[in-house]
């Protein structure tokens, strides 16, 4: 089965709840053997979608774990000696413990791969096929994505036999609880106004999407300089970095967590108010994963993009993939230098921008050559 739905619509409970009742319907003797593989592209994601499983199934007779890279691999072998049902994996960590010969595959019945498309833009796809091939034969495969790329057409043909589709809402589309603006200014004046727009408008709890990990730790930094408490979270940190940057953010610890696209997939916050994409990504339908962290679970958020001329191109490439124009406006006090842009909106509060923001809110609160592609697909696969 393919499955394509927006963002933030409950994928993951689409397919977990029909295993747990699957699973728990069947008698199995003896040593329990995983019958379900989960594979995602990121710790995120996996971490995510065991938290769900366990949620699920808190009272059924079944048991999970959860393997991905960046962490000690002995507390996984003993987790997977002990015998389980399902395993949630990411690719690069599973094939570790497959070559240690510390998991078996054999009694697979039903194989998830989650945000599909997103593992094939890391590429994950030779990981994947090694993997298809400890399988049985006989088993249930199901895609599970927000996106529909050519790239999923291909590996459906090649390995799923005659799948049914199911799409909830038209491929690559936003979800329809988000608010998208954009705003026009100047690449270099864009720090200046990220933190104008924080602390004016007294936001309390902020992703903002940039294109490089170094430019990510960079824009932390300079947030905080401006008296926003902020943090990164990156494919270079380490798995306990990342973590406690997640947790400080879901608990309101810091105001900004800044991401790059290994956050745009998996990243449940609830009730997440504000995305910004401080970069416009390559990938047009990375924009549809970004804005999707907010507007999830029937409620409402607002994304915005800040755009600079040298940005026109994928705006344009964004703006096709969603078959619908977004708002554009500039700020008062931050025009762009270039011409054609709309006429500035008046700020709301203050007409100039602060030096600093802390004293709006509690302390406490809390290019593109030939193989650019590929060399962040590597990048990002070796960080998992």
């Amino acid at each position: 089965m393919i499955a394509g739905a927006q963002t933030g619509t409950g994928k993951t409970a689409a397919f977990t709840l029909p295993i747990l009742q699957n699973l728990s319907s069947e008698q199995q003797g003896g040593k329990r053997r995983i019958r379900t593989l989960i594979l995602t592209p990121t710790r995120e994601l996996a971490g995510q979608v065991a938290e769900s499983v366990r949620t699920y199934g808190k009272y059924l007779p079944l048991r999970s774990t959860v393997v991905y890279g960046g962490v000690g691999i002995n507390p996984q072998i003993n987790a997977l000696r002990k015998g389980i049902d399902i395993l949630i994996a990411t690719p690069g960590r599973l094939l570790d413990h497959v070559e240690r010969g510390t998991v078996d595959l054999s009694a697979i019945q039903v194989l998830v791969l989650d945000e599909a498309d997103r593992m094939l833009d890391m590429g994950f796809i030779h990981d994947i096929e090694r993997i298809l091939k400890k399988l049985p034969q006989q088993r249930q495969t199901l895609l599970f994505s927000a996106t529909y790329p050519d790239g999923i057409k291909k590996l459906s043909q090649k390995y799923l036999n005659n799948p049914e589709m199911i799409e909830v809402a038209r491929r690559s589309t936003a979800a329809e609880a988000v608010d998208q603006s954009a705003i026009k200014v100047d690449r270099d004046r864009k720090r200046e106004l990220l933190s104008y727009l924080i602390g004016s408008q007294n936001w309390g709890q902020v992703l903002v999407f940039t294109r490089t990990k170094r430019g990510a730790d960079r824009l932390a930094r300079q947030i905080e300089k401006d008296g926003i408490n902020a943090t990164a979270i990156h494919g270079d940190k380490s798995q306990g970095a990342r973590t406690r940057a997640l947790a400080d953010f879901k608990q309101n610890k810091v105001r900004v967590l800044v991401a790059t696209d290994v956050a745009a997939r998996g990243l449940d916050i609830d009730q997440l108010p504000h995305v910004i994409n401080f970069e416009l990504p390559d990938n047009a339908e990375d924009y549809v994963h970004r804005i999707g962290r907010t507007g999830r679970g029937g409620n409402s958020g607002t994304a915005i993009s800040l755009v600079s001329a040298e940005e026109h191109g994928q705006w344009t490439a964004i703006e096709r993939l969603l078959k619908s124009k977004v708002e554009s406006t500039v700020i008062e006090g931050f025009e762009p230098q270039f011409k054609n842009t709309p006429k500035p909106a008046p700020a709301k509060q203050h007409t100039k921008p602060r030096k600093t923001y802390s004293q709006q809110r509690p302390a406490d609160a809390g290019r593109a050559g030939k193989n650019t592609r590929g060399r962040r697909a590597q990048t990002q696969r070796a960080s998992v």
